[in-house]
């Protein structure tokens, strides 16, 4: 199963995953990618269903020295790299004026770093300077260090940005080191460090954490934590003093100053070492024990095991299944048995990263875990909102699981029960949906921090009511205990 290599509004075929319209068939024009325009030497397209980059007169040098290089090949044979090749493609309006053109593998799902865990962010930007150190080592560099190149096949981080790199010149420094620190050396200190969740710093700034935001955050003896005194107060400093002068000038010091490639590697393999040391580990919260805590009895359990196998199961072998509230990715690993793909979202970042870590232990390929608040999922950021695509955008899957996670949305957030099943729709062709009854105990505990009465219509009555006009039930169960239930459906527009 291929997907989109950066973004979901991809010309696709009508089995995979789309949030483009219906109508958006394989044969389209050629549609330019929104993130895709900071670079006037390249640009990623779609036409065909393909994947496309056009490369300008400089970028096809650039390339022509990369996919001739000896790390190249080796490592998309090794999945780090996205598979990239020369195409031929029939091309109309602006994009037939590029001197060439690249297709691009696509990969399963798109998401953005302020969606990872810890664990997650520090793979990525391992992964991200041992390319760095691979180019520089045969006459290469990197054009930026952002986080937006890397994206995930399970939980195996790969680099999609194939414009990224560039011939090295002599006496340049990294062009990246800033962006690599903004988006993921000062994301990983600031939680390593101080244990304070970066997914809602990124989120709120698409270009990353700035140092003079983060030199604010170390002051007194934080700043004497591993790294920030160099990359942080320095990098804040030596910015500050150089604002006024051009890059040219910069440059042009740094090569009066004897500034060299072994500098770069030098300074390059420091930082791989500081990140590699960076750790957080994920505290005991509520969720991070739940299947031993939650109130299911064990024929519960195996009832509600059975289900959902058979309803994913009978779902023909989906592309793509969202386990929206997936906790501890338990459902997860059953939709995978019958499915090509599984994005996991839960919103506790320590259970994403224990899970994390799991699978790539196993070496899984085929489960994304994210973090992910439901009732405030990412919307689209960046330039015009659509440089980076909401969840929404990015959807709907061919199916959904939202198991145990619907009072949590009427109850906990306060979110309408009809609005839920309204979202329910927008986010899966096919659903599993679990009721929990007020009588419930976890239902009964929301319940008693709210107003009495409420929450008057969060019955199973109005809950099946709503369900029934929204979507065609295909099957259903109530599990032993008999404050829960089980459905399966299809939405009926």
């Amino acid at each position: 199963m291929k997907v989109s290599d950066v973004h979901p509004d991809a010309p696709r075929p009508r089995s995979a995953p789309e949030s483009a319209p219906e109508s958006a068939a394989a044969d389209a024009g050629p549609t330019r990618e929104p993130a895709s325009f900071r670079d006037p030497a390249n640009r990623v397209f779609y036409a065909g269903g393909q994947v496309l980059r056009g490369l300008g007169e400089g970028a096809v040098e650039d390339w022509t020295a990369l996919s001739g290089s000896r790390f190249f090949p080796r490592l998309v044979g090794e999945g780090k790299i996205c598979p990239t090749e020369v195409a031929e493609p029939a091309l109309t309006g602006p994009e037939s004026d590029w001197r060439l053109v690249l297709r691009h593998e696509r990969v399963p799902y798109v998401s953005y770093p302020y969606e990872w865990a810890f664990a997650m962010m520090r793979d990525a930007a391992l992964l991200h300077l041992d390319l760095l150190l691979a180019a520089l080592d045969e006459g290469l560099t990197t054009k930026d260090g952002s986080a937006y190149n890397l994206q995930w096949r399970g939980a195996s981080p790969q680099f999609i940005d194939l414009g990224w790199f560039a011939r090295a010149r002599a006496g340049a420094p990294w062009a990246g080191y800033r962006q690599f620190c903004q988006t993921m050396l000062y994301p990983l200190m600031l939680q390593s460090h101080l244990g304070l969740a970066f997914q809602p710093w990124l989120r709120a700034q698409v270009d990353g954490i700035e140092p003079a935001q983060l030199r604010k955050v170390f002051g007194g003896g934080r700043r004497f934590k591993a790294g920030v005194l160099k990359h942080v107060h320095l990098h804040d400093a030596v910015q500050a003093r150089f604002s006024a002068d051009t890059t040219q000038n910069v440059r042009a010091d740094l090569r009066a100053a004897g500034f060299s490639r072994e500098l770069t590697i030098a300074t390059v393999r420091a930082l791989r070492k500081l990140v590699g040391r960076l750790d957080w580990q994920p505290p005991e919260t509520h969720w991070a024990g739940y299947q031993e805590t939650c109130t299911y009895s064990d024929a519960d359990r195996a009832r509600k095991v059975d289900f959902v196998g058979r309803a994913v199961a009978g779902w023909g072998r989906p592309d793509l299944v969202l386990d929206l509230g997936a906790n501890d990715g338990t459902y997860s690993r059953i939709a995978a048995e019958h499915a090509g793909y599984v994005v996991a979202l839960e919103y506790d970042d320590a259970v994403v990263d224990r899970f994390y870590r799991q699978l790539r232990a196993e070496g899984e390929k085929r489960i994304l875990p994210l973090v992910m608040d439901l009732a405030n999922p990412s919307p689209g950021i960046g330039w015009r909102g659509a440089e980076r695509a909401s969840l929404e955008r990015r959807g709907p899957a061919d199916g959904a699981l939202a198991l145990a996670v619907i009072h949590h949305l009427a109850i906990g957030r306060n979110v309408p029960l009809p609005d839920v099943v309204d979202w329910l729709a927008a986010m899966g062709r096919r659903v599993v949906v679990e009721f929990v009854d007020p009588a419930d105990p976890m239902a009964t505990r929301l319940l008693a921090n709210k107003p009495a009465g409420l929450f008057g219509d969060y019955r199973r009555d109005h809950f099946e009511k709503l369900l029934t006009e929204r979507f065609t039930i295909t099957d259903r169960e109530e599990l032993p205990s008999g404050t829960r239930a089980l459905y399966a459906g299809v939405p009926r527009d």
